[in-house]
């Protein structure tokens, strides 16, 4: 049959690591003696292909039917699972706290109620105590159970103090549910509609942020309220271009967690968001000692990621990855930021099928800009085509757009003059299915459309005239949208003064006067 390096087994078994691998052997091997060797044949065959080939399967294991492979697949998949459990429960506390309950629930159908009762109560203050609401929850809910069905000569008052807590619990259910809610919302209007176009953009989407934080009180919510609340106030600033309050939210995001050193071992996922939310922020006000600062912090925490799970480790090198080219934009120092590419390119092909299509597309968009501010637009083009050809449909259609705006600058600076004028086609049928235009957009496609072919003494006017439009424009916030992303004005100086666009960067970095760069902020 076709091969497929999609299938879930198979994945699962490429995922592991050599200490996994030898605890799965010595697992199975004890607990499935009779029919470990077909197990193990098959996790050995599947470890050492580089694809999925079921043919090929069955070939090297004569003793497994095509009618038999389905169904060992799928006993081999549950104990890879039930292996990874037993030797990653002692670093996962919820877990832990999960195998306390299923242990209490086979005390109690043994009849030892007392024992299930007393595993419940330690376990149920080491589950509050991490914030773990709804195992809190399930577990009083078994304590009840046993109350209303057996006389356990428990203390007196004990109903009362039962229902107390599990109202307390159900409260701060409700309050972390409703504020990852709203963050999520926050967060879909983002990715959906991008920053507000105008004023009464930013009205509406300031009364869908009110109306669901309304009455909300900081100093009374719990420990992961507040994430979700910060979290919130962060992509409600960032879609409405107020990147000062952005960068106050995530950085009160970071602080939770600096105070509360252990909730990192609870949710590394959180702690790692909130930090690339900060040195995000920071890049884009240009707050670069600090951000130097952070980037360290997320360096030291990457080098321990994977001892969590590779699934953070993947996570923590895209924010840190991204924050280290953001930091090279930010200094104008793109040629030595092109010393990053080559691990880069090794992470996007060893992580291939665990990074979504988003990622990878700012990560292809940063490089290329990389290496068109390093004066390297070959490569830039190259780097670019990959965004181009991907058949992403409307995924990051911003991306999307600027990667065809820079490949068009980058051919100009070529001097391929004949394909641009097919680019600019090509462009302005991409342009014309997008919405909400800014100015700055506008103005920047229709000066390639009729300067990028003129006479070079009247391109230098037009690249002078254009900038000072640029700046008149950009007096209003929501005119200066498409800085996030292309730093068209520094472009502009360069070919003026003729001098490379990251000395313009550089300079403007050096006397403290730093202009927006290219970036993704999510």
């Amino acid at each position: 049959m076709p091969n497929s390096s999609h299938d879930p087994l198979f994945l699962l078994v490429k995922s592991l690591s050599g200490a996994e691998k030898r605890h799965f052997k010595l697992y199975i091997s004890r607990n499935q003696a009779n029919e470990a060797s077909k197990y193990v044949k098959l996790f050995d065959v599947l470890d050492d292909s580089s694809t999925y080939n079921e043919d090929a399967i069955l070939k090297k294991i004569p003793s497994i039917s095509r009618q038999q492979l389905s169904n060992i697949k799928g006993h081999l998949y549950g104990e890879l699972l039930t292996a990874l459990r037993l030797l990653h429960s002692s670093k996962n506390l919820e877990i832990q706290i999960r195998e306390q309950i299923d242990f209490a629930k086979i005390l109690y159908n043994r009849g030892l109620i007392l024992q299930a009762l007393k595993i419940l109560e330690k376990i149920k203050t080491v589950a509050r105590a991490h914030s773990h609401f709804i195992l809190t929850l399930e577990i009083l809910q078994f304590e009840k159970d046993i109350e209303a069905r057996h006389i356990t000569r428990s203390l007196k008052g004990r109903a009362g103090d039962l229902i107390e807590e599990t109202n307390y619990s159900i409260k701060q259910i409700n309050e972390v549910t409703h504020l990852s809610n709203v963050a999520l919302r926050m967060y879909e209007l983002y990715l959906d509609n991008g920053h507000v176009t105008d004023e009464l953009h930013s009205r509406e989407i300031e009364r869908i942020f009110r109306e669901n934080i309304d009455g909300i009180n900081e100093t009374q919510i719990s420990f992961f309220g507040k994430v979700y609340l910060h979290q919130s106030y962060c992509w409600f600033y960032i879609i409405q271009l107020d990147f000062t309050r952005y960068y106050r939210h995530a950085a009160k995001w970071v602080d939770l967690f600096t105070t509360h050193p252990e909730a990192k071992k609870e949710d590394p996922f959180l702690y790692v968001k909130a930090v690339h939310n900060l040195l995000n922020a920071l890049f884009i006000i240009g707050r670069h000692e600090m951000m130097n600062t952070e980037l360290k912090q997320l360096e030291k925490f990457y080098a321990v990621a994977a001892g969590f799970s590779e699934n953070l480790e993947i996570q923590t090198f895209v924010y840190l990855y991204t924050a280290k080219i953001n930091k090279h934009f930010l200094e104008g120092t793109f040629t030595e930021g092109l010393g990053l590419v080559p691990a880069i390119e090794e992470k996007l092909t060893q992580y291939q099928q665990y990074i979504d299509t988003h990622r990878v597309l700012v990560f292809y968009y940063k490089i290329a800009s990389l290496y068109f501010g390093s004066g390297d637009n070959e490569m830039a083009i190259v780097n670019l085509n990959k965004i181009i050809h991907l058949k992403v449909g409307q995924l990051r259609t911003d991306i999307q757009c600027f990667a065809r705006l820079l490949h068009l600058i980058a051919h100009y600076e070529l001097g391929n003059m004949g394909l641009v004028e097919y680019l600019i086609k090509s462009v302005y049928r991409f342009l014309s299915k997008m919405e909400n235009l800014d100015a700055v957009l506008t103005e920047i496609f229709a000066f390639l459309r009729r300067s990028l072919s003129s006479r070079p003494k009247d391109v230098t006017q037009s690249f002078i005239q254009l900038r000072d439009k640029l700046e008149t424009i950009s007096a209003s916030k929501y005119n200066r949208r498409s800085y996030q992303y292309l730093d068209i004005v520094s472009w502009l100086e360069s070919k003026i003064q003729h001098v490379p666009v990251q000395e313009i960067i550089r300079r403007k970095f050096l006397a403290k006067g730093l202009a927006p760069l290219p970036t993704q902020n999510l």
